[in-house]
């Protein structure tokens, strides 16, 4: 992983957005939100337009909706944002203050080693078990030439 301070917390504000609802709120329990927690933006869930191309490189169109949640809050001094799929507004609570607080350089060590490594591996062992249940299912076809 890159070590660049944008990287890292476009890195950790994903993991937050892709983990388990409950996952993360389990991980958050033992940290304490600041005493300053000042809510910039509440808990609000709208659409997105999904837009894709054809082929990649095609014109764009119109794909579909999905429902997105947004939040926005200050804590210890640091914004803190999360754009979390779906409509739970705690998940996108909880997103939004680990990423504030992950911002604080001296609680970043504590929160990756008990929030963001965890999920982390939650993640990645969700995606391992759905790529052995879809290789499971795999045919492979073959093309058996007749005699010319």
């Amino acid at each position: 992983m890159d070590t660049s301070p944008h990287l890292a917390r476009a890195h950790w504000m994903s993991l937050l957005a892709q983990a388990d609802p409950a996952e993360l709120a389990q991980a958050m329990d033992a940290f304490a939100p600041p005493a300053d927690t000042t809510w910039l933006r509440p808990a609000q869930t709208g659409l997105y337009m999904l837009r894709g191309r054809v082929g990649g490189t095609g014109p764009q169109f119109n794909f579909g909706e999905i429902s997105v949640t947004r939040c926005s809050v200050q804590a210890g001094g640091h914004i803190g944002h999360a754009w979390v799929r779906g409509s739970n507004t705690r998940h996108a609570e909880l997103a939004a203050l680990a990423d504030a607080m992950l911002q604080d350089a001296d609680q970043r060590a504590q929160l990756n080693l008990q929030v963001v490594e965890p999920l982390r591996h939650a993640i990645d062992r969700r995606r391992d078990e759905t790529s052995r249940k879809a290789a499971a299912s795999k045919v492979d076809f073959f093309t058996v030439v007749r005699g010319e």
